[in-house]
């Protein structure tokens, strides 16, 4: 089992956990319907990427009473 020589402080352990803190998103508007999506995939409200549709989308679906 490991044991550390010396104790390590925490501001050499702090320092070496700098880098581990999460980045926030960045979020861009989709060109054909203004919501928020992420850079370089395709819209999950709409379908479109690069202003083409890429993923039909389909309608909302009626459920039966009985069904639900």
């Amino acid at each position: 089992m490991a044991v550390q020589q010396n104790k390590v402080s925490k501001s050499r352990r702090n320092n070496r956990r700098a880098h581990d803190a999460l980045v926030a998103g960045n979020p861009n508007e989709c060109t054909n319907c203004g919501e928020l999506k992420r850079p370089h995939h395709v819209c999950a409200s709409c379908g479109h990427y690069d202003d083409r549709e890429v993923v039909a989308m389909a309608d909302e679906v009626e459920l039966d009473e009985d069904a639900a």
